[in-house]
């Protein structure tokens, strides 16, 4: 019995072996980084300036989407070109639009997306106060009892120290 589980523990292993090849096959070199530093230190900064369009919660300095690598790419191609951190931003923003801003500016197209969490706390805390404000006037036999108490009963009072 024993040689027929160590087959069985050897053809789990070598199933495992077979399905993990085509993964470590599939795994990308990283890709290099410039030979400047200077340059990529400000390919870096201005890169955290800009949201990722694939993972929209990332900057593209931080996603390792293929779109964000090449719009990295696309920036460190523009600051070797000559033009600056300015000039870039302009650029992509009127190519992809304000949403390519990880902090976009306050103005009437996005009043709603610097506002509306507020909007909608503050409407919140205006519907709770409302409900409560009702339930304080309603009588006492509108409620349910609580759990172990029976409906005709006074609730038990809380023992003193």
């Amino acid at each position: 019995m024993s040689s027929r589980f160590t087959m069985r523990g050897m053809t789990g292993w070598l199933l495992a072996l077979c399905l993990a090849l085509p993964l470590v096959a599939a795994a990308k070199d990283a890709a290099p980084a410039s030979d400047d530093p200077v340059l990529e230190a400000k390919v870096m900064r201005i890169s955290a300036e800009l949201r990722c369009l694939v993972c929209q919660n990332q900057t593209i300095a931080d996603s390792h989407a293929d779109l964000a690598q090449d719009l990295r790419g696309q920036v460190r191609e523009m600051l070797k070109k000559g033009q600056s951190e300015a000039q870039i931003i302009d650029y992509m923003t009127q190519r992809y639009g304000d949403f390519v801003l990880y902090r976009p500016p306050v103005k009437s197209t996005t009043a709603l997306l610097w506002y509306g969490p507020a909007l909608l706390m503050i409407g919140g805390l205006v519907v709770l106060v409302v409900v409560l404000r009702r339930r304080s006037k309603l009588p006492d036999d509108q409620f349910e009892p609580d759990e172990g108490e029976d409906a005709g009963t006074e609730p038990a009072q809380p023992l003193k120290g």
